[in-house]
């Protein structure tokens, strides 16, 4: 039996919650609800460390974030270089699959290819070296009907603030990725299996959905941010008051036009996914071909008074995750799947679905006993981390079944628990409250056995031990994979 074909789709932010499929009835999502009928959807799948670059590490490498050495993109971080020993396309590389990567890498330096035969990029507005230019600012430049940049409406890729797309919609970068998306279905060697990586630039912010979708949702009713009463701690009104805040209190309105902004860049994504089905359709490689889309991370849109990802709450850690085998492997495959499952599990899935041997370098798992029925023994939960990015007491460590969350806070040395089926916006801080002391001591001692191999100082026999003016803590993975990298390039 040939090798199948492999469509990796992945969005930069996006929360889990803003698919029909999970549940969401204001977002218009057709194509990716009809994925998930036909595949099964992963309704317990997190990030481990939710910011874009560790985040794409651990995709790319099917690593735990200490061992990749990236815990997230503060200090005491680096780019994401090179260096590893296996990447996800590296292994389809060798063994014949044609490999290719649109859209947003993150990679170091940024035509680094990480195993990929080639990258077509849109990299928002990250230029390591005044002589990059990505492959969507030449497109743009090149194809503009007047005389404005691509992002003269003047939205910065953080902030809170949204409106519409100012240029054509056929100049937006989520429309750019899929038409070289397409490009690479019609052009490739048609004697290889292919491993095609379609990465958004979007619903990441700038929110500027074009017109016709910031249009329909600014219109609808969206859903309220989730705002618990520990919430206070992050309405802080001089930060606030910056354009690319992280956190602060904004009003309801500003709240509703960001998610109408989001929203519309959502249901704009999934009407251009339609164009890529539909080219695997009429190229006739549907049937032999396994789609996996999932994010990087999610997005808290004011939820407790934050913004952007890093945090260890649903919006930023929560992702979506839908798996449509092939269908020649869909004959018993379940059509929801609640075990915890991250980000690591990817790499494993695919090379196992492509009949390959999983690298010993690899800590996720294949998927596709828990999409096949199988009783195989899983994870009883998923670790989490990030290092100080923002501010101090953005810091996290975290451990979530899906069920129950919960959240270490280092460097201010405060926990957090929450029961995530009766109050699945985190609103209610169960830590302190009596009733919930076994559980919470469960949760601690769970964390403290993933921590304390690691000798960072983190722990002290049964305790956890806040990191409070303490140096940021780096992993010894970085700079053997720094050093190994140095060593490659010298060759």
């Amino acid at each position: 039996m040939p090798r199948p074909n492999i469509l990796l789709i992945m969005t930069d932010q996006q929360r889990w919650d803003t698919l029909g499929c999970y549940g969401n009835r204001t977002i218009e999502t057709p194509n990716l609800d009809w994925l998930a009928a036909q595949g099964t959807v992963f309704t317990h799948a997190y990030t481990s460390t939710p910011s874009c670059i560790p985040a794409r590490a651990t995709l790319i490498t099917g690593m735990d974030p200490w061992n990749t050495g990236i815990l997230g993109m503060g200090r005491g971080q680096g780019p994401m270089g090179g260096g590893f020993e296996h990447t996800l396309p590296g292994e389809l590389a060798r063994v014949g699959y044609h490999t290719q990567g649109v859209g947003k890498m993150h990679f170091h330096p940024q035509r680094a290819l990480n195993g990929f035969h080639n990258t077509v990029l849109d990299e928002s507005g990250r230029a390591e070296s005044p002589s990059f230019v990505s492959d969507y600012r030449q497109w743009f430049a090149a194809n503009r009907t007047g005389d404005y940049g691509s992002t003269d409406h003047g939205i910065d890729w953080n902030s809170w603030m949204a409106r519409s797309w100012h240029a054509p919609e056929f100049l937006h970068p989520t429309n750019w990725t899929i038409n070289e998306s397409i490009k690479f279905l019609q052009e490739r060697d048609p004697n290889r299996p292919f491993f095609l990586k379609t990465s958004f630039a979007r619903p990441h912010s700038p929110y500027d959905a074009p017109s016709y979708y910031f249009d329909l949702y600014n219109q609808k009713e969206m859903p309220k941010a989730f705002v618990g009463d520990w919430a206070t701690v992050h309405d802080v009104p001089k930060d606030a008051a910056n354009p690319d805040a992280w956190h602060g209190v904004r009003t309801d309105e500003e709240i509703h036009r960001a998610r109408a902004g989001y929203y519309g860049s959502i249901n704009h994504i999934d009407h251009q996914i339609g164009r890529l089905l539909t080219e695997l359709k009429k190229s006739k490689l549907d049937q032999n071909t396994l789609i996996i889309f999932t994010s990087d991370h999610g997005d808290m849109l004011g939820d407790h008074n934050l913004w952007r990802k890093t945090y260890a709450y649903e919006g930023s850690a929560h992702i979506p995750m839908i798996v449509r085998l092939p269908a020649s492997m869909r004959k018993s495959s379940a059509d929801v799947v609640d075990q915890p499952v991250c980000l690591q599990d990817i790499m494993p899935t695919i090379l196992d679905a492509a009949g390959l041997e999983i690298p010993d370098t690899v800590d996720g798992a294949s998927l596709l006993p828990l999409i096949r029925g199988e009783s195989a023994p899983w994870r009883e939960y998923v670790h989490g981390e990030h290092s100080t990015c923002y501010a101090e007491i953005q810091e996290m460590q975290f451990l979530t079944d899906g069920y129950w969350k919960y959240i270490w806070l280092p460097r201010v040395g405060t926990e957090q628990l929450f029961d995530l089926r009766r109050d699945p916006g985190e609103c209610r801080d169960l830590s302190g409250e009596a009733e919930y002391r076994d559980e919470l001591l469960r949760w601690r001692h769970r964390l403290i056995d993933v921590l304390s191999p690691r000798n960072a100082g983190l722990t002290e026999g049964d305790q956890l031990i806040c990191q409070a003016g303490k140096p940021p803590i780096v992993s010894p993975h970085y700079k053997v994979r720094i050093d190994r990298w140095e060593q490659e390039k010298a060759q």
